[in-house]
């Protein structure tokens, strides 16, 4: 996963140590906490999508 270029939203604090990075992969995109970066979640983009509006409408972790 070191070979991969990470990016991190501009609304990051500025010296970058507090955020949730990204990285674009062939086969999916990896997620990561800039604390701890060892730790990575790798999924496709189709699940990054759904758990974006999931985070947007507030429904992750409901009982729906």
């Amino acid at each position: 996963m070191s070979a991969l270029k990470w990016f991190k939203s501009s609304y990051s604090e500025a010296s970058g140590n507090n955020c949730v990075e990204v990285a674009w992969m062939q086969t999916g995109v990896a997620l990561r906490d800039s604390k701890r970066p060892a730790n990575v979640i790798v999924m496709d983009r189709a699940s990054l999508g759904a758990l974006i509006e999931s985070l947007r409408s507030g429904s992750l972790g409901s009982d729906r």
